[in-house]
């Protein structure tokens, strides 16, 4: 298994700013669900974002899978990449350092 990891970029800041229209709430709930069902398969390793909102602001999705076309594939579905709300660009990556108790401090 090899680890990956895409940078979300959203393509309309005034989503963050002035809150979403009601496309993008389900564009967004959709992003969270397909994220959470790959992170229950083991596919999606850590997912979340930046806690700005200026053009700085970006999120980030930890893959191990098998191989980088799979990677491609699961950052090309994300269905906020697919509803045009962000920009995805996937890169090879490798953990080098993981707190034994991050699934306790993430953020449900």
């Amino acid at each position: 298994m090899s680890q990956f990891i895409y940078t979300l970029r959203p393509c309309r800041l005034e989503m963050l700013t002035s809150g979403p229209t009601p496309e993008e709430s389900v564009a967004l709930a959709a992003h969270v669900q397909y994220l959470e069902d790959l992170a229950g398969e083991g596919a999606v390793l850590l997912a979340g974002r930046t806690q700005t909102a200026d053009e700085q602001t970006f999120g980030i999705v930890i893959l191990e899978v098998g191989l980088e076309s799979d990677a491609q594939t699961i950052m090309k579905s994300d269905p906020a990449i697919l509803n045009g709300l962000m920009t995805g660009q996937l890169f090879p990556y490798q953990i080098a350092v993981a707190s034994p108790d991050i699934a306790t401090k993430a953020v449900q």
